[in-house]
């Protein structure tokens, strides 16, 4: 008796951080917030299985380029797209992919969508806003504790450097929680969708030092500004800033930061 031929379902790669999204009420939840036009220009980082990819295509986006660094994967995806001329996949790191260079190739601002893998989140986010200016908003599926560290307010218990790093750049909406079992295999923890709006251009010219203040300020978060800033920024200098150097830096919005950043600017 012949037996039906089962479509190809590549290995989960764990040093990829790979959980696959596969609950069709979260997959549309996600495509409804994201609202794909005919013009956007959609750019989908991991899209694993192609859940998520289907459903953008099938919402009639303008196009669709997809960043997959698992090769199994690309050839899954290249078989079951490949009637979409609007489909582009880039076999890549995306932590080293050119979003500048794909956004001057489309004409426009990127909308970024992915269901970001944990273990490269934070410095994935990072390496986004570097190319800020290419970018529109960004829909992240993350997991929960780094939504909250990204909306976080000044003295808030989540709030600290990611929070003031990103702030120049972009406004945050949380925009809903997901449960482990929406995921094969199910993570250890739960996640959250985010719209990080961005802006093409920062609230506040940032000075060149900023993240060096900001990394220094939160080396030990229990230290107060002054301490936390010794050897790099004088007392003086903060006071002139108007800063109380008694206080601990999670206590501060950006700007503060930025304006002792600027200290050093002309020493």
């Amino acid at each position: 008796m012949a037996t039906r031929t089962q479509p190809f379902r590549p290995p989960r790669r764990k040093r990829f951080g790979q959980h696959f999204l596969h609950d069709p009420a979260i997959l549309e939840r996600i495509a409804h917030a994201i609202d794909p036009q005919p013009t956007d220009r959609l750019v989908e980082i991991g899209p694993g299985r192609g859940a998520l990819t289907r459903c953008l295509l099938s919402a009639g986006t303008g196009t669709l380029d997809a960043i997959e660094i698992d090769r199994d994967l690309v050839t899954l995806l290249r078989a079951e797209f490949a009637e979409y001329p609007r489909f582009v996949l880039h076999q890549n790191d995306a932590l080293q992919f050119d979003f500048a260079r794909l956004a001057s190739e489309r004409a426009g601002r990127l909308r970024i969508v992915g269901n970001l893998p944990y273990n490269i989140s934070t410095p994935l986010l990072f390496h986004l806003i570097g190319s800020a200016g290419a970018i529109q908003d960004i829909h992240a599926m993350l997991q929960r504790e780094v939504v909250a560290r990204l909306a976080a307010a000044p003295g808030d218990p989540d709030y600290g450097r990611l929070t003031i790093m990103l702030a120049p750049w972009i406004t945050v909406e949380h925009l809903f929680d997901v449960g482990p079992g929406a995921f094969q295999p199910p993570p250890q923890v739960w996640s959250a969708v985010v719209r990080l709006t961005v802006r093409p251009e920062p609230v506040f010219t940032v000075s060149p030092h900023y993240s060096a203040v900001v990394a220094a300020a939160f080396s030990h978060r229990r230290k107060t500004l002054r301490n936390a800033l010794r050897g790099l920024i004088e007392l003086a200098q903060i006071e002139a800033c108007g800063l109380d150097p008694g206080a601990r830096p999670e206590t501060f919005p950006p700007h503060a930061f930025n304006a002792l950043a600027q200290t050093l600017e002309h020493p």
